[in-house]
């Protein structure tokens, strides 16, 4: 995950997203030095595609390895990195938020 955000230990899931999700929106604002995230945003979409296929590899390896640890952690890696890519295309994670409510209560976009 991003070596500059931090979370508390005790928050739920969705929470610790909200709040990673909030931090690098801080990040995008205010482009702190030595701030990885910052530096990711700087580099633009390109890199941070980049980033999130690499992490996407990690996350089938890690699963083929059958280790829920390492799977965990990649796929941490590959929440981040998407959440990054939201806030450089100016995107709210809500709406993200809003399809998975969408898709666990059966919606489905129409077709055009």
């Amino acid at each position: 995950m991003g070596r500059d955000e931090g979370a508390d230990a005790g928050a739920s899931g969705s929470q610790i997203i909200d709040d990673l999700a909030a931090t690098i929106a801080a990040r995008k604002r205010d482009r702190p030095a030595g701030s990885y995230t910052a530096r990711l945003l700087d580099e633009g979409v390109d890199r941070i595609g980049r980033k999130i296929g690499e992490e996407a590899a990690e996350v089938i390896i890690a699963a083929k390895n059958g280790r829920g640890d390492e799977l965990a952690w990649e796929v941490a890696d590959l929440w981040y990195h998407s959440l990054v890519l939201l806030a450089a295309v100016d995107v709210d994670p809500e709406l993200v938020w809003r399809q998975l409510r969408d898709r666990h209560g059966g919606a489905r976009p129409a077709e055009g």
